[in-house]
């Protein structure tokens, strides 16, 4: 996951979260050198841009390593085309290189 919008810091307004300490530290951990605020900044962009409609994609088909066929259980977003995946709909579960499964629409693999 990488930052989307970088803006410096010195542009940035300071808000306030409470955050329980377990799941601070394990946004550390999973953040690693990128640091977890820069984490939870990216988490947060890449929700207000696929419930805006802002979609642009995150993965390219090089960095999926596996793909396992699944049905969606929730509306999900494609990482890769944009795609909405209905709920009940035929969708893949996509294994990226640094080990997260992410949804993918049927097809968005085929070049």
């Amino acid at each position: 996951m990488y930052t989307l919008h970088r803006t410096s810091t010195t542009e940035m307004e300071v808000t306030s979260i409470r955050l329980e300490r377990e799941l601070k530290e394990r946004l550390k951990e999973i953040a690693g050198n990128q640091g977890y605020q820069a984490l939870i900044r990216d988490l947060l962009w890449n929700f207000v841009e696929q419930k805006s409609g802002d979609f642009s994609p995150q993965f390219s088909r090089s960095e999926i390593r596996a793909s396992f066929q699944a049905k969606a259980e929730q509306e999900q977003r494609c990482v890769i085309t944009g795609k909405i995946i209905r709920p009940n709909e035929s969708m893949l579960l996509g294994l990226t290189a640094h080990g997260e499964m992410v949804p993918l629409s049927i097809g968005s693999l085929v070049d």
